[in-house]
């Protein structure tokens, strides 16, 4: 006869699984002996075999029990359903796993190709990559919201990095993220983005503010929250470009006079 330890020992398993086992009703519990111990006998080291091959197997313990009290033939075909369950769950995980080797190595798993194409771009151009990664972060929640304007967003993006001061208002933007509140820095930056803006054609400008290019006012709201946290200085940098004559910050609109 064996004690609760030894029967564990003998199965593989742990004398908390076996007292697991026994509170599920998978395992008989056995009585106490005169010296109040329980004592297991062979077959049961031999239950406790099975349980653990079927649970090792991702059989769910609410169906081990059916399964061990199932004949021969009912006993193929629950298998067979496990079995076919496994293979589906395998699949499923083989996909997780490519998707976030997708992640791992690119942009593409949450972006289409034109917002990878024009990230790449940034890198291309010399942008610093802290940049290009809130510039990612926010193209993958316009993206999920907004995935029939991608295109349209995108084109306007490209065109912007055709300008020199564009590229370099993003490189400087870099080190905007270190600034504290109040830097006068702040100001020449305020300078760019409105020069940059004043050379907005109309008919663009048109397209930005109402066109295919606009974006709802939660979402346009969301992005700017997101800016607000994680550059330090946001609020000043807004607050100066507004008093040159535009308000907003991912949706810049000039202030009506």
């Amino acid at each position: 006869m064996l004690t609760i330890s030894q029967v564990a020992s003998a199965a593989g398993v742990t004398v908390r699984a076996v007292r697991h086992y026994h509170a599920k009703g998978l395992l008989v519990e056995p009585e106490r002996d005169h010296s109040g111990y329980r004592r297991y006998d062979a077959a049961a080291v031999v239950d406790l075999i099975k349980i653990r091959i079927l649970a090792d197997a991702g059989v769910p313990l609410s169906r081990v029990k059916e399964l061990l009290d199932a004949g021969d033939d009912d006993f193929k075909k629950a298998v067979a359903e496990i079995d076919k369950r496994l293979r589906l769950e395998i699949r499923e995980r083989q996909g997780h796993r490519e998707r976030i080797a997708r992640l791992v190595h690119g942009d593409g798993l949450a972006l289409p190709p034109e917002a990878v194409a024009y990230l790449e771009r940034m890198r291309e151009l010399g942008i610093p990559q802290r940049i290009i990664d809130g510039e990612r972060d926010a193209w993958i929640i316009v993206a999920a919201q907004q995935p029939q304007s991608m295109e349209a967003f995108i084109r306007s993006k490209v065109g912007q990095l055709d300008d020199p001061s564009v590229v370099e208002t993003y490189k400087q933007m870099e080190a905007l993220l270190d600034w504290k509140p109040g830097d006068p820095r702040l100001d020449t930056i305020a300078d760019q983005i409105v020069s940059q803006l004043e050379a907005i054609s109309p008919e663009d400008w048109a397209a930005y503010v109402e066109g295919d290019q606009a974006m709802p006012p939660e979402l346009v709201a969301l992005l700017d929250a997101m800016f607000v946290e994680q550059v330090p200085v946001a609020h000043d940098l807004m607050r100066l470009v507004e008093k040159r004559g535009y308000i907003g910050w991912t949706k810049l609109e000039r202030i009506q006079k």
